[in-house]
């Protein structure tokens, strides 16, 4: 995932600042060790967002995986990070003629055509960009837990309600997986909140680093904050903690992208619940050593 400007998005959704309450009914961070989760699947060791990723994920050991999902030409979901195909597939290639090679603008058919495993290493190459319902089997047949990431929202009207009709259709919303196998995330505030609308038993976390004062706004449909490393302080933490979700829990935070022993260490002692990064054994190896 990557930060982005989303001020005009977040000012539109919460109007004026909002002032935390003097109380709050959940003030104790977890001394528990942050949940590891695998950025793109292992996305250091296989190319991101690929059925390989999150394989070499689950041999790995790690049960949470992340993604990031887009809408074809042909209104099909797909599992890509950018919004153009090519920085991790051939397309300039295979369709040298259509730049700037945008998800948008191509079908699933001809997205299937891509190599999205060369750019990577040659070890994977023929690897393809997979729809949401191939992820979602994978995931599944891995018996993994997937952190879903809505990316660019506002350039596929209808997409959360078209996700959440994906993950039905895969058995992706009953109880057992509601309550403890997903989480549905975006730096747009505005599509995290209709996701809640649509579905408020289901998980939901935003993207970034709002002010304290705007965090109680959050917490009426956000589950998680989920903030890049960089911007995170042990109050900010503490904060988000005494705050109470959408669902009579304490608000959570899993922090972004932390792929190094010192930031692990940090965020770590910060109180985070999650760690996302593309090493997972490198932040499980340094959790095991404190």
């Amino acid at each position: 995932m990557h930060a982005r400007a989303a001020a005009a998005t977040t000012t539109a959704l919460l109007g004026a600042a909002v002032v935390l309450p003097a109380h709050t009914a959940h003030a104790a961070v977890s001394t528990d060790q942050p949940l590891v989760i695998a950025h793109r699947g292992a996305s250091a060791q296989a190319p991101e967002n690929t059925l390989a990723a999150i394989d070499r994920a689950a041999r790995l050991g790690f049960t949470w995986v992340e993604n990031d999902v887009q809408r074809t030409k042909d209104g099909k979901l797909v599992v890509i990070h950018d919004d153009s195909l090519a920085r991790t597939t051939d397309v300039e290639k295979v369709f040298p003629k259509r730049a700037p090679w945008k998800v948008k603008d191509f079908t699933a058919a001809e997205i299937a055509r891509l190599d999205a495993g060369s750019w990577f290493s040659p070890r994977y190459k023929g690897a393809r960009v997979p729809t949401l319902k191939q992820y979602m089997n994978r995931v599944s047949r891995n018996h993994q837990k997937l952190v879903l990431e809505i990316k660019n929202p506002q350039l596929y009207p209808g997409i959360e309600r078209e996700t959440l009709k994906t993950l039905s259709n895969e058995g992706w919303l009953g109880p057992a997986h509601v309550r403890s196998k997903l989480v549905i995330q975006s730096f747009s505030a505005a599509s995290v909140r209709k996701v809640h609308a649509l579905r408020p038993d289901v998980r939901t976390g935003f993207l970034g680093t709002p002010s304290v004062a705007e965090l109680p706004v959050y917490a009426r449909f956000a589950d998680q904050i989920n903030s890049s490393h960089t911007t995170i302080s042990r109050a900010y933490v503490a904060t988000i903690h005494a705050l109470e979700g959408p669902h009579g829990r304490p608000l959570e935070i899993s922090t972004w992208t932390v792929d190094t022993p010192a930031d692990t260490r940090r965020v770590a002692g910060l109180g985070v619940n999650g760690i996302i990064t593309n090493k997972p054994d490198v932040v499980r190896k340094t959790l095991r050593e404190n």
